[in-house]
């Protein structure tokens, strides 16, 4: 299974390339923190391709602005996806990177097209929307360090867990509240999610955060009519300060998450310098 990636390099007349990388996506976020000199002169040695990758099969992608000086990145697999490396990560990058503005592409490779000012619909996948199943609390996927799970709260006292392995939730709309009854409830739950929503029907207001990206992030008020709906981006604190007792993750340690997101990136850089 190949894990594509897009990279977009802008150049200072506004000019932009497009390459393709076949097995770029994981680790893309640790292949950037080498810096802009590195990271251009590994985009470059792919070679210019034409080939836009969809919602569907990008599983990463940076764009360059040389001018603007700006990087637009996301992935869906790599240390800036799990809750506890998310902040160090993108810390890291900011560093690796100084004078640049450093932003997450919450809505995947469409989001870089519209930076570009091109269509973002033709990178769309038209096959419609994909649910995760709903997780029983004993679930071993839930004992992952990293799981792959998207908690969903209704109310002040409702917990459920859906696998993270699909679209995200909030793309359901309000039909997501049928699917969710009867469902195995989880009551406090402490898993570090890579995603997450709440719901308050009485208010009929939505909240939702992700640390990878959701095609259509910016358009799901549409999904959601009748209903005020929130994007928090990677905000998952939010979440825990609307539903407290309900989600609790485990405290995040800045300081050891930046350690082990270094290490990360030097056992990548030893691992693909052999």
């Amino acid at each position: 299974m190949a894990d594509r990636a897009n990279f977009v390099v802008v150049r200072e007349s506004g000019e932009y390339e497009l390459y393709l990388s076949r097995w770029g996506a994981v680790g893309l976020d640790l292949d950037l923190l080498a810096g802009p000199v590195e990271a251009l002169s590994m985009v470059q040695r792919l070679g210019v391709d034409d080939w836009w990758l969809d919602d569907a099969y990008c599983q990463g992608a940076a764009l360059i602005d040389l001018g603007r000086k700006t990087l637009l990145l996301f992935v869906w697999e790599g240390p800036s996806t799990v809750m506890r490396y998310r902040a160090a990560t993108l810390e890291l990058l900011r560093e690796a990177w100084p004078g640049w503005d450093v932003r997450w592409a919450y809505d995947g490779p469409a989001e870089l097209r519209t930076y570009l000012g091109l269509d973002p619909e033709h990178v769309r996948d038209v096959h419609g929307t994909s649910r995760g199943p709903l997780l029983e609390p004993e679930d071993e996927e839930l004992a992952d360090p990293e799981p792959m799970a998207a908690v969903v709260t209704v109310g002040s006292d409702h917990c459920y867990v859906v696998a993270n392995v699909a679209d995200h939730p909030i793309r359901e709309g309000a039909a997501l509240l049928d699917r969710l009854s009867g469902g195995p409830e989880h009551g406090m739950c402490r898993v570090p999610a890579d995603a997450g929503i709440h719901i308050d029907p009485l208010q009929r207001r939505v909240g939702w955060w992700v640390l990878g990206a959701s095609a259509e992030a910016y358009e799901m008020p549409e999904r959601w009519p009748g209903w005020t709906v929130e994007f928090w981006q990677d905000s998952w604190q939010e979440h825990v300060r609307l539903a407290p007792g309900q989600f609790q993750p485990p405290p995040v340690d800045r300081e050891r998450a930046l350690a082990e997101v270094l290490c990360r990136s030097t056992l990548a850089v030893t691992i693909g310098g052999q």
